[in-house]
């Protein structure tokens, strides 16, 4: 006879425009992180709570706190900017911290500002982007393909972006950009996120690649651009120089959708 105990996983749910969010305070490193199959479940929009992601907030001996982040495959994700805006949101609800943060995600350090349901997110420096053919790719914590294209509310994201992801660059593959300019200083964005592998409404490290790449590739002159996703609009400024861009912040809302629990 075997005796099954399930235990209760007490979690909230953050979006930051439609980038949707299951959140765990683990500081008593109580959650399983090796169990990928655990955290799929979790994600999954049927079966599970559902989210593009799971954010763990955890203690860090150098910063208020340090962020591990999974895709919805159950893998271990990198840097996630709507992620991690939304752990500050939420890592403020817990009177954690006030005002300015300061938080150490897989691509280093990172500060951040909270003020309402506003958060802006200091991004890592970008020191190289690349030019393709017809597109451009840059880390920005996590690897992106940024490409311009037409009538892009009525392009095929996902059978072009999939193929992209996977076709040009393999199994560890990118997120993929597709950018339409709407003004001089606002482009619309739809992005087929790897490791969710569809489209999301929206991608922070996304939105702020795409923002560098324009502004490299001269399709704008502003440090401070507007970005529209599904999910609602972001802004991101930066310097520019001739060593790339620095002092890259990505602002927007991080909102509280609800908390609940599951049993595992």
């Amino acid at each position: 006879m075997y005796l099954v105990f399930a235990m209760e996983l007490h979690f909230h749910k953050y979006q930051g425009t439609g980038n949707d969010f299951i959140i765990l305070d683990n500081r008593d490193l109580q959650f399983p992180k090796d169990d990928t199959n655990l955290v799929a479940r979790l994600c999954d929009r049927r079966f599970g709570i559902g989210a593009d992601g799971l954010l763990l907030l955890e203690d860090d001996s150098s910063s208020d706190f340090n962020m591990v982040y999974f895709n919805s495959d159950g893998n271990l994700g990198s840097m996630c900017g709507n992620g991690g805006r939304c752990l500050v949101a939420f890592a403020n609800s817990l009177g954690l911290v006030e005002g300015k943060v300061h938080f150490m995600a897989s691509d280093g350090l990172h500060e951040a500002t909270i003020a309402g349901e506003q958060v802006s997110l200091k991004m890592s420096d970008v020191s190289k982007i690349n030019k393709k053919k017809k597109a451009f790719f840059l880390n920005t914590g996590s690897p992106h393909h940024v490409q311009l294209v037409n009538d892009l509310n009525n392009f095929e994201v996902v059978k072009e972006g999939r193929r992209l992801r996977f076709g040009v660059y393999g199994e560890k593959g990118s997120n993929i950009n597709f950018v339409e300019q709407l003004s001089p200083d606002t482009f619309m964005v739809r992005t087929y996120e790897r490791g969710v592998e569809d489209e999301t409404y929206s991608c922070g490290t996304g939105v702020t690649a795409v923002a560098l790449a324009m502004h490299y590739a001269e399709k704008t002159e502003s440090t401070e651009i507007t970005i529209r996703t599904k999910g609602g609009n972001l802004s991101v400024r930066f310097t520019a120089g001739q060593k790339g861009y620095k002092d890259v912040f990505l602002e927007g809302p991080a909102t509280f959708v609800y908390k609940g629990t599951v049993e595992w």
